[in-house]
């Protein structure tokens, strides 16, 4: 019943602190001309790159539409590129796009800003978690009409799941008829509580900057995996833009409605963009230039006076929020399991990966088909090789 939100013309503009290095217009026969002007075939190469890691990606809904799953993200990653899926999280982006033809410019000016953009970091992510990056990018994702938590709360409803409003604190082994029986302990006010499970799937994430969860009675114990996470600060201004600070006087010719940013030291921002409601009348219109509107603008440390003042003539409002967003991608060098005891799964491991809505809900997926799978001993759907071949003799 979910539905695509409409989407509102807008055009996005590179800012170096000083200039504009990269502006969008209205035609896509110029923005191409640009792209080719300023950085040679260096956008193909990008997009031939992203394209062949998506077609690849594609295969895990196959799979699991054929009920295959997999014990680690090593497995699964294997399973739909071979070992180059696997390197692609042990090195840079800006390494494997420069090694398949793409220019340091191109790197510098045009990658750069979409990944400050969306994961608050450089070009030294991992490759995987930097196509998925680009790949949404580059237009054609879904948003939803009425904003995107309504997939969560659909899926709760469809479900019909028993929720237990309460924050869990842990979680216990013990057992039963000689299978494990996990005890969850959880606490929701003044009120503390547990019950037993024969499965449980974890989904906060188990390291130390995050993690005010224990594990007791497991032998040997689980702890806490190395890896911290990105702070970022999104900041929601109704106000008037100060659009001198971009080099144009005139607010009224100010033509941008997204402003993305180059890696350089004195920008305080990572990018900003007028953003619309979450449902869109058929109506509805951008405001102009010259007139307040909401602005989202993200960064990694909260918005001083001086710094609102600098982006914005005059405003209204500002609301703060500040979150421990996405992995800080050189901060671990292996990926978590997805496995952490026979019945107990944890899904937050696949951020280390690549952190998306699409990635959490394919490793979601991979989860409740990894239970099923075990629990039945269904063995030959877990970490089966030459799968595509399997599926087409499925098929």
């Amino acid at each position: 019943g979910l539905k695509h939100r409409r989407e509102v013309a807008g055009k996005s503009a590179i800012f170096s602190g000083e200039h504009f290095v990269l502006e969008e217009t209205d035609w896509y026969l110029l923005n191409l001309f640009r792209l080719w002007w300023h950085y040679g075939i260096s956008f193909l190469r990008l997009q031939m790159w992203v394209e062949e890691v998506m077609e690849k990606f594609m295969r895990i809904y196959k799979y699991q539409a054929h009920g295959y799953a997999f014990s680690s993200l090593e497995e699964m990653l294997r399973s739909l590129g071979g070992d180059a899926f696997v390197n692609m999280t042990q090195r840079s982006v800006a390494e494997s796009l420069l090694e398949v033809g793409v220019t340091q410019r191109f790197v510098d000016d045009v990658i750069a800003a979409v990944l400050r953009s969306s994961y608050g970091q450089s070009v030294l992510v991992p490759a995987f978690a930097g196509a998925m990056s680009l790949a949404g990018a580059q237009g054609s994702t879904w948003a939803v009409e009425g904003g995107n938590k309504l997939v969560c709360s659909g899926l709760l409803k469809l479900t019909k799941a028993n929720i237990i409003p309460a924050r869990v604190t842990g979680v216990s082994l013990h057992s039963s008829e000689g299978r494990p029986l996990y005890q969850v302990h959880y606490e929701g006010g003044e009120d503390h509580g547990s019950a037993f499970y024969d499965m449980v799937v974890v989904t906060t994430p188990l390291h130390p900057s995050r993690s005010n969860f224990t594990f007791e009675n497991f032998e040997p114990p689980i702890a806490d995996f190395p890896g911290a996470f990105q702070p970022s600060v999104t900041s929601v201004v109704h106000g008037y833009l100060n659009s001198s600070y971009f080099g144009f006087p005139d607010p009224k010719l100010f033509p941008f409605a997204s402003i993305l940013t180059t890696d350089t030291p004195d920008l305080f921002f990572n990018a900003m963009d007028n953003i619309c409601p979450v449902n869109i009348s058929a109506a509805f219109r951008r405001k102009q230039p010259q007139e307040a509107a909401v602005w989202r603008v993200l960064s990694q440390q909260p918005l001083d006076k001086q710094q609102l003042k600098t982006l914005f003539r005059s405003y209204y409002s500002v609301q703060v929020t500040e979150w421990q967003a996405y992995p800080r991608y050189d901060a671990a060098k292996s990926l978590p399991p997805i496995v952490l005891h026979e019945n107990l799964f944890y899904l937050s491991s696949v951020e280390w990966v690549a952190s998306s809505m699409e990635m959490i809900a394919v490793a979601a997926k991979n989860v409740a088909l990894l239970a099923y799978n075990r629990w039945h001993q269904d063995l030959e759907k877990i970490d089966q090789k030459d799968l595509m071949h399997k599926v087409k003799t499925e098929l």
